[in-house]
């Protein structure tokens, strides 16, 4: 059975409540006899691996025959650090 946490809005009293799917929630306070409402936070589950994202579905699409996409530019890069550069030692 799920247990559901109920706050008081006249008196702010705050307790938990183990509740079966098919009971009605609760709308009196113990306490006062105020209104109650159900209280919703967040649940501990996380999603790992792939499958989980909007990104995960996606193929991965290459420019077609290397020729750079509109709006960007193709650069190279070079393996040989620049002189006066930092890491170099002289």
């Amino acid at each position: 059975m799920p247990v559901y946490a109920y706050a008081c809005t006249a008196c702010g009293h705050a307790f938990d409540a183990r509740q079966s799917f098919d009971e009605p929630s609760l709308t009196v306070c113990e306490a006062c006899g105020g209104a109650l409402r159900k209280q919703f936070g967040t649940i501990g589950v996380t999603f790992n691996g792939s499958g989980f994202y909007r990104t995960d579905s996606r193929a991965k699409s290459a420019p077609a025959s290397g020729s750079p996409q509109p709006g960007t530019t193709k650069t190279s890069a070079s393996t040989t650090p620049s002189s006066g550069g930092a890491g170099t030692a002289t």
